[in-house]
């Protein structure tokens, strides 16, 4: 009998799938009659949705014409001279994943996330930034990518130019370790003391997964956590700060797309 659970059987991690993301997307192509047209080098996922809402608000945005997906809208906007796509409430590690695929086919070279995050590490100041260096693996997706293991990790490259980033003054952003969940309201005493044992500072929900497809697929991913609750304990919590996080968090993903851009 075979005592494994059913996410790790029949898995060949060096073969192809059947399904590809590039057939979906020449389908979704044609179904909604969509331009073939590349979508932006520079996209980011927005979890909350908060940054393309205010973003919206300020008359920045413009639908993107090259992107074709059944389940998503993709903006565009200029950010310090460059153009970014932007897709909101892109949540949890197959969600997430899903678009991914379908954005690095659709002719993205830079993949970019800024996801809300609980607060796990007691001396963290919130609302602050974590650019993630990697994330336990406490979700499902990562083991469609890459074979068991604790942890996913982003690319040391990309983390290496990262680390001579001049982040903002009033935007602080530490480099670390947190936890991909994908059961937020299954974070237990229990686990939430193994993830402080373990050293990782925040809970989210996609980041193990992005970077387990960006190690097997080659792609260039990278993922913040936006530190802003701490899972609702308190009468006051998820303040983000100005415009819901919106003005701090285009800071950072600024900052992080002028040093990265040459690799995009």
């Amino acid at each position: 009998m075979n005592d494994k659970p059913p996410i790790l059987n029949a898995k060949s991690y060096d073969h192809p799938s059947v399904f590809r993301p590039e057939n979906l997307i020449r389908e979704a192509r044609r179904q909604l009659v969509r331009d073939t047209g590349p979508v932006p080098d520079v996209v980011l996922l927005d979890p909350d949705g908060d940054i393309l809402k205010w973003l919206r608000e300020q008359g920045r945005t413009e639908l993107s014409s090259g992107w074709a997906c059944y389940h998503t809208d993709l903006y565009q906007f200029t950010l310090d001279g460059v153009t970014v796509g932007i897709i909101a409430q892109a949540v949890g590690a197959s969600f997430a994943v899903l678009l991914a695929e379908q954005l690095f086919v659709s002719g993205c070279k830079l993949l970019l996330s800024m996801t809300s995050s609980g607060q796990i590490w007691p001396s963290l100041e919130t609302p602050c930034f974590v650019l993630i260096d990697r994330a336990l693996r406490d979700e499902g997706t990562s083991y469609h990518y890459l074979p068991p293991a604790e942890y996913a990790a982003a690319d040391a490259d990309l983390l290496s130019t990262l680390s001579e980033a001049q982040w903002p003054d009033d935007c602080p952003v530490r480099t670390g370790p947190v936890w991909t969940t994908d059961a937020p309201y299954r974070e237990t005493e229990t686990a939430i003391a193994d993830a402080r044992q373990r050293g990782l500072l925040a809970v989210e929900m996609e980041a193990a997964a992005l970077y387990a497809f960006a190690t097997a697929t080659e792609n260039p991913v990278i993922c913040f956590a936006h530190v802003t609750n701490q899972m609702a304990q308190s009468d006051i919590d998820f303040e983000k700060g100005q415009e819901n996080g919106a003005i701090d968090a285009l800071s950072v993903i600024s900052t992080a797309i002028q040093h990265l851009q040459y690799q995009s």
